[in-house]
Formats: C-alpha cells, structure tokens, sequence
C-alpha cells in the first residue's frame, strides 16, 4: 500500500548528498562550539521569535516582528484578523518551548510525536483560524486538533493517501526515519527526506506545514546538528518558490528506469534533499558571520553610542556588555571593577541596562547577562528580519 511513497531514503553511497550532509554537520558544531552557553540562552529567545515569523511567512501570514513580541506580552491587536494571527504566533512559539522541554528519550520521529505537536499548537488557535474552506467544492469544516483527517484531499495537483490509508503511511514514514536505522550521515539526509515525505502524506487538513518544519527543526536537534542559533525556516522563506518548485519535482512519478525502483522520482528526492541541506548550511553560515566577533562588537558599540547620545546609558555602559558577551553572565558587583567607578555610578549604569532591556536577570539580584530586545534586532542582527 505505501509502495507510492517510495523511496524514502536514498541509496547508500551518495556521494555529493553524503558531503553535504558532513558539511552541515562540522559547520553546526563548529558555530555552536564558538559561542558561550549563556549567550545561546539570550539567543534562543529571539531565533525561536525569528523561527516563527518565517514560519508564518511560508503560510502567507505576515506578522510583523514587533507584532510577535507585543502576543508574547499578551497585548493584541483589536482587530480580528491582526489578532488571530498574533495569537498563531504565540502558539507556534510555546509549542517550541514545550518541545524543548521534552524528554530526550521522547519518539520523535512517530506518529504520536506529530499528533502531539498537532495537537498542541491547534488547540492554542482561535476558532476562525480551525475553519477549513475549499471554494472550489464548497467543502468546509472544523480543524481538530490532534486528529487525523477522516476524508481524502487534493493539494493542488497531488492527491495524498486516503484517510484509511493514513496510519500505514504514517507507520512506514516511521520505520524509514527511526534515527537508531541510520548512521549519522544518513540520519542528517533523513532529516530533508522526512521533510518531503510528511508533507506529501498530508495527515492533517489543515497544519501540515508547520507541524513539518517544527518536526524538522526538532529532529535536527535530536541528532545534535540542529540549535538555538540558526533557524531552517528562514531559509525556505527566504527561497520559498525553490521550496515549492523541488518539492512538487520530488513527488512526481520516476522518470525511467534510471531513476530509482520507487513510485515517485529518485532524482526528484535526492534534488529536494540537495536543496533542504544546502538551505541549512546557508543559515548557519548567515548566523555566523553575525556572529563574527570583530563586527558584532562594531555594532554593539554602536549601539550603547546612540543610546548614549540619547542620555538613556550612562558612560561605561559598553564595557559592561562587551564583557558579558565573553563570559555569558556575571554578578553584579563586577561591573565596579569592570567600569572603574564606585559602587553608586556602577549601580546606574546597570539600573539603566536593565531599564533599556539590554540585560536581564532571573531574579531581583541574581547574576545579570545579555539581552536582544527587538528595538536594536535590526541594528544588532542586519538582514536577520526583511527591512
């Protein structure tokens, strides 16, 4: 019954896949072992933020970044539609959190892990955005979260497996990802393999592509490549119509006999993997040259200047955030010895980073480190969001 579905995997042996693959995989640990702990702990805030505006972007939602931020402090918008899509956010981003926060020895890659996911993010949705409407057939009903749909659907020009057919399909999508089946090579093509296949199998009427891109996300995690410095979704976003274009190419039937002995096209697969993994290495790239000490520093200067200028920091103020920049995080008695001033001056200064959200601390006089509000992201991260 799921012989329409294959291949799943690509033959052993891929050179050129099995390079990229190791490139990707050097590169994600090479960036993750270049930047204090403490400094992913701010980041995380702010890429899950990022992850989620591109997500929304693929599904032609725009939500702007500050939009985002105000959802995460529950204010909203008053009108309707500005709110629903600030309440989408906000689901997509704790459904984040609350993936972070599973178990490590949580089965990912089943069927239970995507209801789940389903589950948790549908159900953090107002109603209007639960309605399905087809205005072609006039057929429309209600999302319910977590559920399997009950009926056959088209997307576009592909016809998905029937309802009936979807735990087979579901149970063989399993089978061929498990992680423990694969070498770490072979875990990482997994990953865009994956990616392609649960979209294809459709089990939901509505959500599919987000719960994809929140399964690909964790699962490269779950292999140790993916982190809370890069983010897979701007990338697609950001080369949607490639996306589109090698998505529909990899589930159209194979060509001849040289491509592949599946149903659908071998060539097609290995070109959306190729695409999937290469659009991963580009984000880590991207993320690293924002990363780059030198001009980091350059534009975090900057930054406390203006502030400076402003009268809203006090002199001294840089060397403070400089430092918690190295070191991830400090007590804050250090910032005397850090600034040269008295206990009294040294208090300003932190008082005034803390007031401009430059720095934050868990509790009253816990140790303080690092912040990225939104209001300095596109001074601090150019091009992180589209101007």
């Amino acid at each position: 019954m799921t012989y329409s579905m294959e291949p799943m995997m690509l033959p052993e042996g891929d050179k050129v896949l099995e390079d990229i693959a190791f490139d990707l995989s050097t590169k994600a640990h090479t960036l993750s072992g270049s930047i204090n702990p403490i400094f992913k702990k701010s980041m995380a805030h702010l890429v899950r933020s990022m992850n989620c505006y591109y997500s929304n972007l693929i599904e032609g939602h725009y939500t702007h970044p500050k939009d985002i931020d105000r959802a995460l402090n529950q204010d909203y918008e008053t009108l309707p539609e500005k709110r629903n899509l600030q309440l989408e956010a906000r689901a997509h981003i704790e459904v984040q959190e609350l993936i972070n926060r599973l178990p490590r020895e949580t089965p990912l890659v089943s069927e239970q892990f995507l209801l789940w996911v389903h589950k948790e993010f549908c159900s953090r949705l107002p109603e209007e955005l639960l309605k399905v409407h087809n205005p072609e057939t006039g057929f429309s009903l209600t999302v319910i979260p977590g559920e399997l749909r009950k009926s056959g659907v088209q997307i576009g020009r592909h016809i998905p497996p029937t309802a009936d057919e979807l735990p087979h399909y579901l149970k063989r999508f399993s089978e061929a990802y498990d992680p423990s089946r694969h070498t770490k090579l072979r875990q990482i093509i997994a990953v865009a393999a994956s990616h392609h296949r649960l979209l294809w199998i459709h089990p939901f009427y509505d959500g599919n592509g987000r719960v994809a891109r929140l399964f690909s996300d964790t699962f490269l995690k779950s292999i140790g490549v993916g982190n809370d410095l890069w983010s897979i979704s701007r990338g697609l976003a950001c080369t949607v119509q490639d996306y589109k274009r090698l998505f529909a190419e990899a589930g159209l039937p194979r060509l001849n006999d040289l491509d592949g002995r599946g149903n659908l096209s071998q060539k097609g697969l290995s070109s959306f993997c190729t695409y999937f993994l290469q659009t991963c290495i580009d984000q880590i790239e991207f993320m690293e040259n924002l990363f780059d000490l030198k001009t980091f520093l350059l534009r975090l200067e900057q930054i406390t200047e203006n502030y400076r200028y402003q009268n809203k920091l006090l002199p001294g103020s840089f060397p403070v955030l400089r430092e918690l920049y190295f070191i991830g995080e400090m007590e804050r008695g250090r910032i005397s010895s850090i600034t040269g001033y008295k206990e009294r001056q040294s208090r300003s200064i932190l008082n005034n980073l803390i007031q401009e959200e430059l720095v934050v601390s868990d509790t009253p006089k816990g140790k303080i480190r690092l912040n990225f509000p939104l209001k300095i992201v596109s001074d601090l991260f150019p091009q992180l969001y589209p101007t």
